[in-house]
């Protein structure tokens, strides 16, 4: 079975010694379930990930919603800039059936209603706040943690600097991550210039030395997004905390494998991986 998420957020963000890279729900579970949406958030759950992560933008009437892309086109039967269109036309759309028709009744969430179901769960909240995001949406969405009261639960990361500037000065007590394409030559001074408590940055472009730096300086480690055996094997060796993936049951699964292993008594299969 994979590892159960019961780990204290702030906590969570670290691996313990001898412990493999934490799993991260990419979008929720988004392998097996349409991404961003509840049946893939659940999904995520599900398969025993120490974190959920989720994209979070507002509306032109400013509701947070689940949606990756500045538009809805790619992953609904819908058109339009997020930002220009109101909540509940993109709330009524089908943000399923590209996926499979099996997921034709999936919606688009709101951050409220992805909310309340990790609220129910074991598992932490990686929400990335997709910019660019004026104040008023960074307020939104962070008052959506705060009034589900999931400050100790939540992680909040972006790419955007203004929404991580935004962030610390609406909600102190909110930890944050801060999100890389490339990594800056100095990534311990970039996240301690965010008070961030986790630099995030595509695996592709990791350093191998700055995982130590990072890990040194009390900052975890979190590369996205990484789907194969081979490379998670390669970044737990590196240190890493956490690994962002699309195959988060499979991940769990594979620790579990190792973890089994390692006390040298046989494995049992795990449907983890098949949900």
């Amino acid at each position: 079975m994979p590892q159960s998420a019961t780990a204290p957020p702030h906590a969570m963000t670290r691996r313990t010694a001898g412990q493999d890279p934490l799993t991260v729900a990419h979008r929720g579970y988004s392998a097996v379930a349409p991404e961003n949406t509840l049946a893939a958030v659940e999904a995520g759950v599900r398969a025993g990930a120490e974190y959920v992560e989720i994209d979070a933008r507002t509306t032109a009437d400013g509701v947070p919603v689940l949606m990756h892309d500045s538009t809805v086109d790619r992953t609904t039967n819908g058109s339009g800039v997020v930002a220009e269109l109101d909540a509940a036309y993109v709330t009524g759309l089908d943000a399923g059936s590209w996926f499979s028709p099996a997921f034709a009744a999936q919606r688009v969430p709101t951050l409220a209603q992805a909310l309340d179901v990790l609220a129910e769960s074991g598992s932490g909240v990686l929400l990335e706040v997709k910019g660019p995001q004026p104040r008023a949406g960074s307020r939104a969405i962070v008052s959506a943690v705060l009034e589900h009261d999931l400050a100790d639960r939540v992680l909040v990361q972006s790419f955007d600097e203004r929404v991580l500037r935004d962030a610390r000065e609406l909600a102190p007590e909110l930890p944050i991550g801060v999100l890389r394409s490339t990594m800056d030559a100095d990534p311990v001074a970039a996240a301690r210039a965010f008070g961030a408590v986790a630099y995030n940055p595509s695996a592709a472009t990791l350093r191998p030395g700055a995982v130590g730096e990072l890990t040194a300086a009390g900052v975890s480690v979190m590369p996205y997004t990484v789907d194969e055996p081979e490379h998670w094997q390669a970044l737990a060796d590196l240190g890493v905390d956490a690994i962002i993936t699309n195959r988060a049951g499979e991940h769990a699964d594979w620790r579990a494998d190792r973890l089994t292993r390692a006390s040298g008594v046989a494995a049992s299969p795990s449907g983890a991986g098949a949900r």
